[in-house]
């Protein structure tokens, strides 16, 4: 039987890397590449403010080539629509069958991209979808997946958080509302290392600054 062709929708976050840890366990699946949406202008990926030079180092211990969406700032709705098609229309090309996210339960973002896939040939899967976040915070943490808080919500948890390491220390101190994994928007994150990663990256904490009513922790290559 011929192995699914996927692409796997990668924010640097611990959700996208450990849906490819789950989808590299499924011998039917074959990963081809990680996509990632970077903003042209400050080099970094869009919403979890990581720079472009650790994205790149991720997908080099990940063994996977790396498929750059770059947006302008500002990026309007018909610029963003545009470059998704590019990137339907590359992965067709490359006989690409399935594109992966790793959302967990947002019915709305899930609808929204079975809408955005349907009828281009690319069919979407979400590996983790609707598993407890609890204990799949657990799961994860047990394989050995470790993470680093960079961008915090203060109105959802506390601002402080920002920078910290994602631990059993951590989801202790988050408030009884805020989902451990963070699928709320509470918090983004960058994978450090896991079972995903061939070697783990260094990295040390920069300057930590609040913008658009966000709080981000800059991670600098050590």
């Amino acid at each position: 039987m011929a192995l699914k062709k996927t692409l796997v929708s990668w924010s640097s976050g611990k959700d996208s890397a450990y849906a490819l840890h789950v989808l590299r366990q499924d011998p039917s699946f074959e990963v081809v590449g990680l996509f990632t949406t970077v903003n042209l202008v400050h080099e970094r990926v869009a919403m979890h403010g990581v720079r472009r030079s650790l994205l790149l180092a991720q997908a080099e211990s990940a063994g996977l080539p790396l498929w750059e969406v770059s947006i302008p700032s500002p990026c309007s709705n018909a610029e963003y629509e545009s470059k998704m098609r590019q990137l339907v229309e590359r992965a067709l090309a490359d006989q690409v069958q399935f594109v992966a996210f790793g959302d967990l339960f947002l019915e709305d973002i899930r609808r929204y991209r079975e809408e955005r896939l349907a009828g281009t040939g690319l069919t979407p899967v979400f590996p983790l979808w609707q598993r407890p976040t609890r204990a799949l915070a657990q799961e994860m943490l047990s394989a050995g997946l470790a993470a680093t808080l960079t961008s915090v919500d203060p109105k959802q948890i506390p601002a402080e958080l920002c920078g910290r390491a994602w631990s059993d220390e951590l989801l202790d101190k988050l408030p009884a509302a805020a989902d451990p994994c963070g699928e709320n928007g509470e918090f983004h994150t960058f994978v450090t290392r896991g079972p995903m990663l061939a070697r783990p990256l260094d990295v040390v904490t920069g300057e930590t600054v609040e913008r658009d009513g966000f709080v981000f922790t800059d991670l600098c290559p050590a």
